[in-house]
């Protein structure tokens, strides 16, 4: 079977067990900032384990592309670790559980895969007995085969939160792939057993005291890896020599003459590209940029560690966008989005290995001196500053520098490394952790959700509603009610207020009853459909179940309605102007402003923001209605709808339509029609990243205030230069014409008075020991005129020693010169220079012939005029 095959007769098979069908989610990760990458099948239902939320579907079934990075250096070296991986799996949320996940796991590998059952082993957890009578008694499967292991392999959890024992499904794949050892058995490193499968059921939850109570709703969650069976039913040794890798490793060898099996170097390279091409062009179709930080540095990390491993075999043209190009071919029919946003993913890549190219051939050169240097000093370590600099200047990643390095013998001191990242700060970030399954915090609100209800939210058609107040929360306690004074978090059964959410700030607003008010300052949502107020008690007491009113403040709901349409218009608009690649990468939509973030690969130009924003203006102009309505997701992308790109949408999604110029799925407010909106004007235009840009811009009152300042700024400059303000331009360019011939004739007499200088102070050359030296005081503006008057000096007098120096305020400029013929002599110019400096209270230092100083004393420059014939007799002295 092919890697296809088996993916969609999976897929199948527990569809006919009434499972649904669900598309992969985005490797990065929904709305938890607790890990980089969905790195296994889990991850988009972690909300429906912890009960944070509720499922569509109680049975799933999904093919989940995922990224582990742990072991990277591993990759191309070993048959089974890679980057990227597809994770097959089938979930249950509270529905079945091991009685039937057990018996359909055998089902699908003996009878639709065929594999032997006298060569498939079973591992349960320790204790696990009703697994085992599962396996034993209604499987069929002998005891012998069925073996029993430790926490550390068959009980999944993650700190706290729900978890469980674990099964898993083992191949024999014969002693011949084995270690020898006698008591090689399952569970051996070796490669003997292999497992294919890992049942996982969800039957406990972990307090932050490590107790573990049976939880009232299990469910089951399972991980079959799609590569390894793949190498099974294939028969081949190795995951690279399937068909989903083998096919990608084929065509890069084919690109440049190369033949795959016949050199161990040649492999490991094509490995490496295919599994690192796979890795970044599904990353980048996700949304993530190459940058220096998070997932960004994973991404440029891998790219240009594949890029190197193309230069070890010679390649030397730009390549990586050609192999992800195979990788699209090969996958699209599996995943979409990549022949969707393949242009964009080929433009980021081919741009970043084009950066890195640049720029590797010099940093393999200085790590090349760094060893050298190294090993004529006995040391086989790479300083950590050194290795920083690679990374800071050549874009070397210090995994690459430590590969690098250790394939010559060297290791890199990654204590110094790290205390130069800390010292430069705006590099200072550390990639998250995979942290709690769910937040101590997090568990609260759950709590609270489970006894009090849900929040009904009626803002989308209403600005204000009566509501009961069923909890109120002060410093992450429950409380009965809150006086004057204090600050709480509360929730109402009912409420008008938005909670900040896909980029869009939340509501603030005004909960009143007779004789008590409380000012809403912030409104979240930390556990689906619980909507959170955090407010102060300005007058009164508020208390848990009192009837309240509670509205929203309108002139700040319209102002942010009024950013958040322009944002649908900005985004059409872009697309328009720069085309369909560009995507929203993130936004932020307040009262005075919105900020919006895109793919594109430049600048845009001026003449193309000016269309843009002359789009966008049109668009409010023709004053098109704004509908908003619900669909399912499949109808509304039929449609045409614009999605953000790896968001999680379910069944049911809400549509925001702007006549027939705009139609995305949104869960934000919004105005009634684009005239709303006034005025729109761009702001700003930047780089936030590798392929990432951002724009802001103002709308409405805020639109106009800006034009009120700009207006400002041009009268006072009108004034300033005495012109109308419609003439202001011109009389500008007049004035700098003006300064630029002040400049130059400034310079021409300048360039007069040093040649003056220099020929009066030709007269005063004194010997010393036979040599000639100059020193002495110069009038010059700064320290490229001081060094003209001691270059020309030195022709002058052809072999000597200069010293200048000048005073201008309250600093001191000082600069030394020794003539080429002289250097023998033990004369030089930095070290003779950092004495006289420390006179005038500075320093400073340069070459043996050229060196130049600064200092902060003025007064003593006489004094260390006269010392450099002192400090040059020692110096002829001591050689």
């Amino acid at each position: 079977m092919t890697g296809n095959e088996i993916r969609e007769s999976f897929l199948q098979f527990f569809a006919s067990k009434g499972h649904k069908i669900l598309p992969s989610a985005s490797l990065i990760p929904v709305n938890d900032p607790s890990i980089l990458w969905t790195a296994a099948g889990m991850v988009p239902f972690k909300p429906f384990f912890t009960g944070a939320a509720k499922p569509d579907y109680l049975r799933v079934t999904t093919c989940q592309k995922c990224i582990r990075t742990p072991d990277i250096e591993s990759v191309g070296r070993t048959a089974r670790h890679h980057t990227f991986f597809e994770m097959l799996g089938n979930f249950s949320f509270g529905d079945y559980f091991k009685e039937r996940a057990i018996p359909w796991a055998w089902e699908y590998v003996t009878g639709h895969l065929h594999l032997p059952p006298d060569k498939l082993w079973i591992t349960i957890y320790l204790d696990d007995d009703e697994a085992f009578d599962i396996w034993h008694k209604v499987v069929g499967l002998p005891a012998e085969r069925i073996v029993r292991l430790g926490k550390d392999t068959n009980f999944w959890e993650i700190g706290v939160g729900p978890c469980g024992p674990c099964s898993e499904i083992y191949v024999d794949m014969g002693e011949e792939r084995g270690c020898g050892s006698p008591g090689c058995a399952v569970g051996c490193e070796c490669d003997r057993y292999l497992e294919i499968w890992n049942l996982v059921f969800i039957q406990f939850f972990r307090d932050e005291e490590g107790h573990y109570t049976t939880l009232a709703s299990k469910g089951v969650d399972t991980g079959f890896g799609l590569e390894r069976v793949a190498s099974v039913l294939q028969g081949v040794s190795s995951n690279f020599d399937t068909d989903l890798l083998r096919e990608i490793m084929d065509y890069t060898a084919g690109l440049f003459g190369l033949v795959y099996g016949r050199e161990d170097q040649i492999d490991t390279a094509l490995k490496v590209i295919a599994d690192h091409c796979r890795a970044i062009t599904f990353a980048i179709t996700d949304g993530a940029l190459p940058s220096n930080e998070g997932r960004g540095y994973v991404i440029r990390r891998l790219l240009r560690r594949a890029a190197r491993f193309g230069r070890l075999l010679g390649i030397q043209e730009l390549f990586l966008y050609k192999v992800s190009g195979a990788v699209v071919r090969q996958m699209a029919g599996a995943y979409p989005e990549l022949a969707e946003r393949q242009n964009h993913v080929l433009s980021v890549i081919r741009n970043e290995e084009r950066r890195f190219s640049e720029t590797l051939a010099q940093g393999t050169e200085m790590l090349s001196r760094l060893m050298d240097e190294a090993k004529k000093q006995g040391s086989a370590v790479i300083p950590g500053a050194h290795a920083f600099k690679l990374y800071d200047t050549y874009g070397f990643p210090l995994e690459l520098t430590q590969e690098m390095a250790g394939e010559q013998g060297f290791s890199v001191d990654t204590d110094g490394f790290s205390q130069a990242m800390e010292g430069q700060r705006q590099r200072a970030r550390s990639a998250r952790q995979e942290t709690d399954y769910i937040s101590e915090q997090g568990n609260l609100y759950k709590q609270l959700r489970e006894e009090i209800g849900e929040t009904n939210f009626v803002g989308y058609n209403t600005l204000a509603a009566k509501a009961a107040v069923p909890g109120i929360l002060k410093d992450g306690e429950r409380v009965k009610s809150a006086q004057a004074g204090e600050q709480i978090e509360f929730i109402l059964d009912v409420t008008p207020c938005y909670a900040e959410s896909g980029g869009q700030v939340g509501d603030h607003g005004r909960l009143t009853a007779p004789a008590l008010e409380v000012e809403i300052y912030e409104v979240t949502r930390p556990v689906e459909n619980l909507i959170v107020h955090c407010g102060r008690v300005k007058k009164g007491e508020l208390r848990e179940h009192d009837q309240v009113s509670v509205e929203v403040d309108a002139t700040r709901r319209t102002a942010v309605c009024r950013n958040h349409s322009a944002t649908h218009l900005l985004h059409r608009a872009l697309k328009m102007v720069l085309g369909d690649h560009v995507n929203q990468a993130g936004s932020l939509v307040e009262p005075g402003r919105l900020r919006f973030d895109f793919t594109h690969y430049s600048a845009i130009a001026a003449d193309e923001l000016k269309q843009v924003e002359e789009i966008v203006n049109n668009s409010v102009l023709n004053d098109l209605p704004i509908d908003a309505f619900e669909t399912s997701v499949d109808e509304a992308r039929a449609m045409g709808a614009t999605a953000l790109f790896g968001e999680k949408y379910g069944e049911r999604v809400r549509v925001i339509k702007m006549g027939d110029f705009s139609l995305e799925l949104c869960g934000g407010t919004h105005l009634k029609n684009t005239a709303a909106v006034g005025l729109f004007k761009l702001v700003a235009e930047s780089s936030v990243g590798s392929g990432l840009r951002r724009i802001e811009a103002v709308t409405g009152r805020s639109a106009l205030q800006y034009v009120h300042d700009r207006e400002e700024q041009l009268a006072e400059i009108a004034g300033l230069v005495k012109a109308a303000p419609h003439e202001v331009v011109r009389r500008v360019e007049g004035l700098l014409e003006s300064n630029w011939e002040l400049e130059a004739e400034n310079e021409t007499l300048q360039a007069r008075l040093a040649k003056y200088q220099v020929h009066d102070l030709i007269d005063h050359v004194k010997q010393v020991k036979g040599i000639n030296v100059l020193a002495g005081q110069a009038a010059a503006p700064d320290m490229d005129s001081l060094r003209g008057m001691v270059d020309l000096l030195r022709d002058k007098i052809e072999s000597g020693v200069i010293v200048l120096g000048s005073a201008t305020g309250d600093k001191v400029s000082l600069v030394a010169a020794v003539t080429k013929d002289l250097l023998k002599s033990g004369l030089h110019a930095g070290k003779l220079i950092k004495e006289i400096a420390a006179v005038v209270g500075g320093g400073g230092g340069g070459r043996p012939e050229m060196a130049q100083a600064g200092g902060k004393d003025p007064s003593r420059l006489n004094e260390a005029i006269e010392k450099v014939y002192q400090v040059v007799a020692v110096q002829i002295k001591e050689n």
